[in-house]
């Protein structure tokens, strides 16, 4: 820490008050707004010495955004997991209290959750029973992506999304079930799938 300019130390105290109010490990861009700054050149070269002190660490994915070092590795870390979805019949979704460590490439730059799938409604998909789904939280879909729904305000399904003018139906990825379709005010698009894990017993 000693070998930190004023305006290192300035930026690292800066990242420790305030890097949990940013809903992803934030950009230069961002860092250059939210400081106030004009030159993202010269941000640049502040971070990297933060890098070098090993304070910080990049991280190595789409995002480009900047974390404290070890954060990564911190018990507290992951996204968290909300419960069981149904990849069948909608079923109730359980809120658990617990996180997920996931990998970065697996999720978006936005707020994510993880839940775990039940049924084998979209196994055409490869989909299967007992994954681990990765859900960027989001209230609207484009036709085609596979959302998480929440039908009349307490059952959550997954299924890929198709919407229409006086309807929604929710479609399996399995050949033996049948499209559920319904009124648009039955249907709130809860997320849409990102990521998936899988263990292998």
């Amino acid at each position: 820490m000693e070998h930190l300019t004023r305006r290192q130390q300035e930026i690292y105290d800066y990242l420790l008050a305030n890097l949990d109010k940013f809903p992803h490990p934030p950009t230069l861009d961002e860092l250059c707004s939210a400081l106030g700054l004009s030159s993202k050149g010269s941000l640049h070269k502040q971070i990297q010495a933060l890098i070098d002190a090993g304070l910080i660490e990049p991280m190595n994915n789409r995002r480009r955004g900047i974390r404290l070092a070890g954060e990564g590795q911190d018990e507290t870390e992951g996204l968290p997991f909300l419960g069981y979805i149904a990849a069948g019949r909608p079923i109730e979704a359980v809120e658990q209290h617990e996180r997920v460590q996931v990998p970065d490439f697996l999720h978006s730059g936005r707020p994510c959750y993880v839940l775990q799938v039940k049924g084998d409604s979209m196994i055409e998909e490869g989909i299967l029973d007992g994954d681990q789904i990765i859900i960027e939280q989001r209230d609207h879909a484009r036709n085609g992506e596979i959302v998480v729904a929440l039908v009349d305000g307490s059952d959550a399904t997954l299924k890929r999304i198709e919407q229409k003018p006086g309807c929604v139906i929710l479609h399996p990825a399995n050949s033996t079930m049948s499209p559920m379709t319904y009124a648009p005010d039955q249907v709130r698009i809860q997320g849409i799938l990102v990521g998936q894990m899988r263990r292998y017993h």
